[in-house]
This record gives structure tokens, C-alpha cells and sequence, in this order.
């Protein structure tokens, strides 16, 4: 059973950073397609970063290019999102996915990944 697990939610000013973390198993981590989603309150759920089983490719939305980064160990199961320089627009619930389709990561579409975590709630504000 594919199960995943994020942590690291909470409270930030506006510019500050957060890291968010997923924790997965019950699947081989190099067959796999990971990637990280939010929605707002109001909002549709929406890409943040994707990232290939290797880990050699990611892919970001326009809105967090520069200021969001993604990365994975696979030996540790682990995905990793890393948020600086963050913005009232970044307020959201965050949800890690898995995918086993081997060009999920590029396309970055939630509708392509078929595993999610519970959420983790980000909170921008002063």
C-alpha cells in the first residue's frame, strides 16, 4: 500500500523560508514520479514542483521558479520541498504525490498522480 506523510507546515513571515517534507512507502522510490501540489482556500488544487525518479529533472510552476526548490533521496524515501522568499499568495495546504508514469513529472499535472498524502498547512502572514 503507497502511503505518504508530509511534515514541516506551520506558521512564517512573508519573505521568510520553510522546508516540507514527505516521507513515502509501500512503493520503489526509482519507479516513481514525485511531486508536490496546494490548493488554497477557495482555489483548485495546483502544481508546485515535480521532480523525476532519478531526481536529475524537475520541473516548477512560473510562480515559485527561483524561490521554491525540490529534491528527493531515494534511499531515505524522501521528498523535500524547500520554500524561500515566501509571499501571502503561498498560503496553502501542501500535498505530496507519487506517480507511477514515467513522464509525470514533466507534465506536473495532479490529475496524473494517483497516491497523495493528508496535507500540510502553510500559513504566509504577519
Amino acid at each position: 500500500q503507497l502511503q505518504l506523510a508530509e511534515s514541516g507546515g506551520g506558521l512564517v513571515q512573508p519573505g521568510g523560508s520553510q522546508s516540507l517534507s514527505c516521507v513515502f512507502s509501500g512503493f520503489r522510490a526509482s519507479y516513481y514520479s514525485l511531486g508536490w501540489f496546494r490548493q488554497a482556500p477557495g482555489k483548485g488544487r495546483e502544481e508546485v514542483a515535480c521532480i523525476s525518479n532519478s531526481g536529475a529533472s524537475k520541473t516548477y510552476a512560473d510562480s515559485v521558479k527561483g524561490r521554491f526548490t525540490v529534491s528527493r533521496d531515494n534511499a531515505r524515501n524522501t521528498v523535500v520541498l524547500q520554500m524561500n522568499r515566501l509571499t501571502y499568495e503561498d498560503t496553502a495546504v501542501y500535498y505530496c504525490a507519487a506517480s507511477a508514469m514515467d513522464t509525470a513529472w514533466a507534465r506536473c499535472r495532479a490529475s496524473d498522480f494517483g497516491s497523495w498524502g493528508q496535507g500540510a498547512q502553510v500559513t504566509v502572514s504577519s
